[in-house]
């Protein structure tokens, strides 16, 4: 599955924003990643944050944080969760609004394992 987040810091609002999108529709299954459009994700989930809960998780640390990011409705794996956490930490430490977009592919995630003779 291919599948994007964007994270938005909204200093004004006091909130963090991350919406997740995934590539659901099969006629894309075989159109290279870098050749994908806005409109071959459909918005899956969003979640917002309140801005104090993610200053005080950034400031413990990259576990907190991904405790802090996880719900019943946005659990991505670890290691996008990792990637995920950090970015949001690097935003947070900035005074002004970001938004940052992380695309991950699960192809890229395969590991064959050799046996050893």
């Amino acid at each position: 599955m291919r599948q994007k987040y964007r994270i938005c810091r909204m200093q004004k609002k006091r909130k963090l924003n991350i919406k997740e999108y995934a590539v659901v529709e099969k006629d894309t299954k075989n159109v290279d990643s870098s050749m994908l459009r806005d409109d071959h994700f459909d918005l899956i989930c969003e979640q917002n944050y309140d801005e104090d809960a993610i200053v005080r998780a950034a400031g413990e640390g990259c576990d907190e944080m991904i405790e802090a990011l996880r719900t019943t409705n946005l659990f991505p794996i670890a290691p996008y969760a990792a990637k995920i956490a950090e970015s949001v930490i690097d935003i947070s430490k900035g005074a002004e609004d970001r938004c940052v977009e992380l695309f991950f592919d699960d192809n890229e995630l395969l590991v064959v394992e050799i046996p050893v003779d």
